[in-house]
């Protein structure tokens, strides 16, 4: 029975993602660590209308915000204790991190 942890990084400072997504592919092939990815997905734009006045009858509006998020998408199989170990350190305030963790059994085992 093997477990595999998925980690997915979001942020909008491109350079803080890419230098936490390096530190964390430098650590887990530093302790031997089978890993695959970074992964990127495509940067996704968005666009935030602000309102000039919160009263619901005043359709003034200056110009939406826009920003941009990138993902970051890497998978670490086996090796709890380094999934542990990476998913508990502290990440910067400008990224968002997702852990999701999947049991996967063996071809040919029915329980």
């Amino acid at each position: 029975m093997t477990f595999v942890t998925r980690l997915t990084l979001q942020s909008g400072d491109r350079d803080a993602l890419d230098g936490t997504v390096d530190d964390i592919k430098t650590t887990a092939e530093r302790k031997g660590a089978a890993l695959k990815g970074p992964h990127s997905h495509p940067p996704e734009k968005f666009s935030v209308p602000q309102h000039q006045r919160l009263h619901a009858d005043d359709e003034r509006q200056f110009s939406s915000w826009t920003y941009t998020v990138f993902t970051r998408e890497l998978e670490i199989h086996g090796h709890d204790g380094i999934a542990r170990n990476l998913t508990e350190r502290e990440f910067p305030d400008s990224i968002h991190v997702e852990v999701e963790v999947e049991q996967r059994r063996g071809t040919g085992r029915t329980n």
